[in-house]
């Protein structure tokens, strides 16, 4: 059975995009108390089902699947821009595939403007009927208002017109950075984008025999299935390799794994393909807080999502990509790496940032042991050492060097010079990942 707390979540994401809900409207058609409808609606907002507008309320809105999470909708834009809605509220949950600055005459302006943009400009209410009239929405500057009669053209073609207290400029580098910020978010997925949900998924019970688990492994050909009470609450694991030589009558309580490996909605795909490698499993069950059963993810869906994630075409920069992209290999025999100091990697002292030393070596070292054919390794834990601050420019020179190999971990030792002053060393262990 679903909590009161599940079911409201599930209410909500039933309802048309668009539609304007309140805690007091929750609480009196779910029956609940507001405080339950208040956290289930902050919830929702965190799984981005809905968005909270000032002034206007909090609105059903489009959860965008992953390969368009690029694209904002028109309540995410107010919330970015700290807007105020003067007409069109009903198509706030629309998203905008492009913005355009409105710094040109009114014809050129509408050359670059159609359906689904949002025209960013100032007190030039020509300019506010046009586009709307082409299908898009209108973000206007400078905290100006626009005629009644552009508004009441808004609210019945259902396109935004917000009005932001910022300037232009302002405006297109706070949603480019809201844009830069989802691409980054791309990369990152997470289990919830990808996950198997409860109602295609086999479980047995803990109440049930090995001759159930026997029947659905022959109905379903799958080698490993969840155990749930009645209730969905998830209480073990069992696979073909816990019933081997067990009798048909044998209860299913007594041969599972108790306490199973479990992952949440929250959890990186990557961080769950790295923990099925480490602890040799192929599927790993996906709970709520309450540790109620909401799917499963296998191995072979993190293999998907993640050659789907590299066949994206855009990508966010984060800092391992800015400091993947400095990175120059040197020396044939003995792997050196040199390296760039670029503004971004420094602190508020304008030296290479400990954040940024890190990266570095960990991908130093990860390079290292890959050109020794060793595959792919994670570092467990590091001693690091700054013994001179390094400015922004500096070319570093990296030096790793393996202490220590065996069949899981790894010890290396890096000395990082510039020039030839020693600014640097550092002692690291990976684990290396089984293929």
């Amino acid at each position: 059975m679903s909590t009161k707390h599940e079911k409201i979540l599930q209410y909500i994401e039933s309802l048309p995009v668009g539609d304007k809900i309140s805690v007091r409207q929750i609480a009196k058609e779910m029956q609940v108390s507001e405080g339950t409808a208040y956290r289930a609606i902050k919830e929702a907002e965190n799984r981005r089902l809905v968005s909270s507008i000032e002034r206007v309320g909090t609105i059903r809105i489009e959860k965008k699947k992953k390969e368009n999470i690029e694209r904002l909708t028109f309540a995410e834009i107010v919330n970015i821009i700290d807007g105020q809605v003067l007409g069109g509220k009903d198509g706030l949950h629309k998203t905008l595939t492009k913005f355009v600055i409105g710094a040109m005459k009114l014809e050129d302006m509408m050359r670059y403007t159609d359906a689904g943009s949002l025209l960013i400009v100032g007190n030039r209410t020509q300019a506010h009927e046009h586009a709307l009239t082409a299908g898009a929405a209108v973000l206007i500057t400078g905290g100006f208002d626009t005629t009644d009669e552009n508004k009441r053209l808004a609210d019945k073609l259902e396109l935004p017109i917000i009005s932001t207290s910022y300037d232009t400029f302002s405006v297109a580098t706070m949603i480019n950075r809201a844009i830069y910020d989802q691409l980054i978010k791309k990369d990152i997925l997470l289990i919830e984008d990808v996950y198997i949900p409860l109602e295609n998924t086999a479980v047995l019970r803990s109440d049930q025999t090995i001759m159930h688990f026997r029947k659905k492994n022959a109905s379903t050909t799958h080698g490993a299935f969840p155990v749930v009470t009645p209730q969905n609450k998830l209480v073990g694991m069992i696979t073909s390799k816990d019933v081997i030589g067990k009798e048909d009558d044998e209860a299913i309580e007594k041969v599972m794994t108790k306490n199973p490996i479990a992952a949440s909605m929250k959890t990186s795909v990557a961080s769950a393909g790295h923990r099925m490698i480490w602890e040799g499993i192929d599927l790993i069950p996906v709970v709520n807080d309450d540790g109620i059963l909401q799917g499963v993810i296998s191995r072979q869906d993190v293999l998907k999502a993640i050659q789907t994630a590299q066949r994206q075409p855009q990508h966010g920069e984060t800092i391992d990509d800015l400091v993947k992209n400095e990175m120059r290999v040197i020396g044939d025999e003995e792997v050196m790496v040199e390296f760039t100091v670029t503004p971004q990697m420094t602190n508020q002292f304008g030296a290479l940032s400990y954040g940024a030393f890190t990266t570095l070596l960990s991908e130093v070292g990860s390079f290292a042991l890959k050109r020794r054919k060793r595959g792919d390794a994670v570092a467990e834990n590091m001693t690091i050492y700054f013994i001179k601050p390094v400015q922004m420019e500096s070319v570093l020179t990296v030096k790793p060097r393996i202490l220590d190999m065996s069949r899981k971990f790894v010890k290396m030792d890096f000395e990082v010079f510039n020039g030839t002053v020693l600014v640097g060393k550092a002692m690291m262990m990976f684990q290396l990942l089984e293929r």
